[in-house]
């Protein structure tokens, strides 16, 4: 199954065209297309890649919602991880978006913004419901200049940071007391780097946007119309990280190194932190018995206390013929029940208030799973999705790719960021 990730904006011409005809694949009305009254007729319901794995769990779910609302009829539809994007996109333009649909911010945002999600904070059919989340899950999924929340949280996911606690112990640091902020991080990684003759990196790859959020840099203007993170603070992270690429604190690989290169790097102890997940804990402890042995687990260091998280929603199809039904459906698909029954399943999180209190969650019952989800539900606390949801691939890549001809020299850290800022700004404002 997918986290969420970036996606190529819909153009907004082409979302423009669908708002004249845009309606459920329901087809039909019941009482005027009102998310008010009873919950009546035929609905679909779209997801992203989950059929492979969970076909039974999901046609129970809608068995279950039947028996409470005979009335409805529902459609379950489920697209491949691959060109997701491109099927809203065609589904938009065609008028057949579904009714309940499978969507992270970044995919609902153009669809929002061009009128063919509810807002469910002006809906009261559905704002009756936010109490029912956590206010990190309902602000995840509200979207900047737009005023609201479009979709119903559903399940989050996280990733907690391994460090090996062997190199921190060899070069004097204490290995029970990982960096909390990137202060402490830079000093530390200064200090592994010298102590062990630049044999050791402390991290392996150069920062994403979202360090730049994690430190406390203002990414976008406050309606999303412009990219911000070439200001003092954000100009500050990438000199620091030129002086530690300089020092042998940033691996000399960083620059090309792709994620799966860093894993293997820290694997062969060459990195002495690296972002992870239940899996690679296996694969630790298969290929790398020492490095398991000494391994902690901590979240990524942050200046405001608020760690990074990954949000997916449902949302309701503004133009659905059957409102009252897709609400009803939204809804019941993420209540506490059916989340905390679906997070059971599969490593992710539930959003519903109070779900992450129960044991599961909170208690480490001695397996690798236990021991990661319960270090990366305690992280879910305050966090919030850095990534700027308008943040294409292709933006993503220019802010890579200006931060390592920083790296490397070629530019000083102020000129790489404002000419990233200048490039993104401009396909921005493309669409």
């Amino acid at each position: 199954m997918p986290l969420p990730r970036r996606a190529t904006l819909l153009p907004a011409i082409l979302l423009a065209l669908t708002l004249t005809a845009a309606c459920g694949s329901g087809g039909g009305d019941d009482g005027g297309g009102s998310a008010e009254g009873r919950a009546t007729g035929g609905i679909s319901f779209q997801t992203w890649n989950l059929r492979a794995n969970f076909k039974e769990f999901f046609e129970g779910l809608i068995r279950d919602f039947r028996q409470r609302n005979p009335e409805v009829k529902v459609k379950w539809l489920d697209q491949p991880a691959d060109n997701y994007a491109d099927k809203l996109s065609a589904d938009a333009a065609a008028g057949t978006l579904p009714d309940v649909v499978n969507v992270s911010p970044d995919l609902a945002y153009p669809l929002a913004k061009a009128g063919l999600l509810m807002n469910l904070d002006q809906e009261p059919a559905a704002a009756r419901f936010k109490g029912e989340y956590t206010a990190e899950s309902w602000q995840g999924n509200t979207l900047p200049g737009l005023r609201g929340c479009y979709a119903f949280p559903w399940y989050l996911n996280t990733g907690p940071l391994f460090y090996n606690k062997r190199l921190f112990k060899e070069s004097g640091l204490d290995p029970q007391r990982p960096p909390r902020s990137y202060a402490e991080l830079f000093t530390m990684a200064d200090t592994m780097a010298r102590r062990s003759g630049g044999k050791v990196a402390t991290l392996g790859g150069i920062p994403s946007i979202e360090d730049f959020g994690r430190y406390g840099v203002p990414l976008m203007n406050a309606d999303a119309t412009a990219f911000t993170y070439n200001e003092a603070k954000g100009v500050e992270l990438v000199a620091r990280y030129q002086e530690l690429y300089r020092s042998g604190g940033l691996d000399p690989q960083a620059l090309t190194n792709t994620p799966d290169k860093v894993g293997q790097r820290f694997l062969e102890q060459k990195v002495a932190m690296n972002p992870g997940s239940a899996h690679d804990l296996a694969n630790f402890r298969k290929n790398a018995p020492s490095l398991y042995r000494n391994l902690g687990i901590t979240d990524a260091p942050n200046n405001n206390g608020k760690p990074n998280m990954y949000v997916m929603g449902l949302a309701v199809n503004a133009h659905s013929g059957h409102k009252a039904a897709a609400v009803a459906f939204a809804h019941f698909i993420t209540d506490r029940g059916n989340q905390e029954a679906f997070a059971h399943r599969v490593a992710v999180f539930p959003s519903t208030k109070g779900s992450l209190e129960d044991p599961y969650w909170t208690k480490d019952d001695g397996t690798d799973e236990g021991r990661v989800r319960v270090a990366s539900a305690r992280m879910l606390k305050g966090a919030v999705n850095y990534t700027p949801v308008v943040m294409s691939d292709e933006m993503k890549t220019i802010l890579r790719n200006e931060i390592a001809k920083a790296l490397q020299g070629e530019k000083s850290p102020r000129q790489a960021l404002d000419d990233a800022v200048e490039r993104s700004n401009k396909l921005l404002k493309r669409g």
